[in-house]
């Protein structure tokens, strides 16, 4: 027993230095950039609300309508020379601005984005609120879709169900004679109108994926130890700030060549002059309707930027039922049968996409774990045999 107490004492000054420190995964915890960007899509709420006051009180200008999704980019420019004046004074000089291709694929698909605002509003014109906003949130579906061919994405049980209802939900709204048509409206126009919107979601739905795509292919890759690591942090917000700001400018000169092609600027004055609420409110509308579009406009970028297209396209269905209030109290629409329907079909597909992303996070939390014990098994028994060998 003597002889027997090194060799015991030694075992046991050697095991602990054999096994790994027990360490539990991360836990997943959203981002504040995430947080953050999802506040703004929610402070965004009265971009289509304005929207809808301006065709209801006298306005017809398509091409201004979607340029006042779009105008509101100057915004971003005194937060924008505030960040990157900051890291220039703290010695950070080096990929400040976007890369070259990154810069002209933003423009690009602002481009493309002035074309899914103007098809927007060709639809918000002919629509109630709350009709064209649970049209919109078809928008998820294709954002899954076109997400699934361009991104890689791989749908849940959940996810899928939440797409079906999604797209279920809205479809509701043709079903039976004038289900959600104003009173007095032709069916033509409202089909019409119900066509468009589903055309704007699904160019809205193709636009979210794009930027992801891009973000991930001209984007600046990380270097050094974050390059290896699994989990790669978030660009800067100027990075998120810069591409809103070039996609809203190319944006903004296409709505411009629009709105000079079809006369808009000269009309302007007389549709102020003719506005239901007056004309000081009519330039306030506007001006207001341009603010609350760049805020739903950014949140949307970051949500793409530091998370993903699909998580965009989440957030933007969360609106659905703040449109629907907003649309009832300020608006006083109708708010009948199927859109109750709609609405709750909707509502049951977010949920489905939330509990579907906390199950999968806990199953991944799980696999860790397992992964983790594994790992401190194998060390711990390769120490054993290290201290069993002569």
């Amino acid at each position: 027993m003597a002889s027997a107490s090194p060799a015991m004492q030694q075992q046991a000054d050697q095991a602990p230095s054999a096994t790994p420190p027990t360490a539990s995964p991360a836990r997943y915890r959203p981002s504040p950039l995430v947080i953050f960007s999802a506040c703004l899509v929610l402070l965004g709420a009265g971009g289509p609300l304005l929207l809808r006051v301006y065709f209801v009180h006298g306005g017809r200008r398509l091409w201004l309508s979607a340029l006042l999704q779009l105008s509101g980019w100057p915004l971003l420019l005194p937060p924008l020379c505030v960040s990157l004046f900051r890291n220039r004074r703290h010695g950070i000089v080096d990929n400040l601005l976007l890369p070259p291709r990154l810069a002209g694929a933003a423009a690009v698909l602002g481009c493309f984005y002035a074309l899914s605002c103007f098809v927007y509003a060709m639809g918000s014109q002919a629509l109630p609120l709350s009709t064209s906003s649970l049209l919109l949130a078809t928008q998820l579906a294709f954002t899954a879709v076109f997400a699934l061919l361009f991104v890689g994405l791989r749908l849940t049980p959940f996810s899928a169900n939440a797409v079906f209802l999604l797209t279920i939900g809205p479809a509701v709204l043709g079903v039976g004679p004038g289900s959600g048509k104003p009173a007095g409206e032709p069916a033509k126009a409202y089909w019409t109108g119900f066509c468009e919107a589903i055309a704007a979601a699904a160019l809205a739905g193709l636009v979210l994926p794009l930027v992801e795509v891009a973000m991930e292919r001209y984007g600046r890759k990380p270097t050094g130890p974050a390059a290896s690591s699994a989990r790669v942090a978030p660009p800067p917000y100027s990075t998120v700030m810069q591409m809103q700001a070039v996609m809203g400018a190319a944006g903004t000169m296409v709505c411009l060549l629009g709105m000079s092609i079809k006369g808009d600027f000269g009309a302007l004055t007389s549709e102020a002059a003719e506005f239901g609420l007056g004309k000081n409110n009519y330039y306030l509308v506007l001006v207001w309707d341009a603010v609350s579009w760049q805020l739903l406009n950014l949140g949307i970028m970051g949500l793409i930027t530091c998370a993903s297209s699909l998580l965009a396209g989440i957030m933007i269905a969360v609106l659905l039922p703040l449109s629907e209030i907003l649309a009832v109290m300020f608006l006083h629409e109708k708010f009948d049968g199927p859109k109750g329907i709609a609405l709750v079909l909707s509502l049951w597909g977010f949920a489905s996409y939330i509990y579907g992303e906390k199950a999968q996070k806990k199953q991944e939390i799980r696999k860790s774990e397992l992964l983790l014990l594994q790992q401190q098994q194998v060390a711990k028994k390769t120490g054993d045999l290290e201290l069993a060998a002569p």
